[in-house]
């Protein structure tokens, strides 16, 4: 099979019921900042050792949730057959598995007294690059949840994934003995 397929040069994609659309729309919007968002953890993943070796696995299961979600995405309730909703369907219990991941390093961190600056290290620097993205990709997803076009705890999972990223930043700072730059005021 070839990687390409010449079927979106005119400007349209597919998503997973079939349905072609422009690929400027919301849809392929968010597809795109989910997917740019999965890339960015892939390259965090990359610079986990044995200092954060919970966090590796950690984030590549959060890779594979973000393929789920892009699942869910490209899978409008309106258009898609009651088979493809159920393959697709992304529940809330993802959310939950973040909550508890946050709690279980938040225990470790010290107290956060000051805004941080993305720092402490290479890996805990994409990790806040990888929460940037993240907070797109959530903006992008919202106006589909909104119109009814995307399930609500899609939404939910990318808020809480970023706050995950950002206190898996801290704790990858912390356990690389690298300091946070914190914000100073002009």
């Amino acid at each position: 099979m070839k990687i390409y397929t010449r079927t979106g040069d005119a400007g349209e994609s597919c998503l997973y019921n079939g349905k072609r659309l422009p690929k400027d729309r919301e849809y392929f919007n968010a597809l795109g900042d989910v997917d740019e968002l999965n890339s960015a953890i892939g390259v965090a993943r990359e610079f986990c050792d044995g200092a954060v070796v919970e966090l590796a696995g950690q984030l590549e299961c959060l890779q594979s949730r973000l393929l789920d979600v892009g699942s869910a995405i490209a899978t409008p309730a309106d258009g898609s057959s009651d088979a493809q909703r159920a393959r697709a369907v992304f529940g809330p219990g993802h959310a939950d598995q973040l909550e508890g991941w946050i709690d279980a390093m938040d225990e470790k961190l010290p107290p956060l007294t000051q805004f941080i600056l993305p720092s402490g290290g290479k890996l805990s620097a994409f990790l806040h690059m990888a929460r940037t993205i993240c907070r797109r990709a959530e903006r992008s997803v919202v106006p589909l949840v909104r119109d009814g076009h995307c399930e609500s705890h899609v939404a939910v999972y990318l808020n809480r994934l970023s706050d995950y990223l950002f206190t898996a930043a801290r704790f990858a700072a912390q356990a690389h003995g690298a300091p946070e730059v914190t914000y100073k005021k002009a």
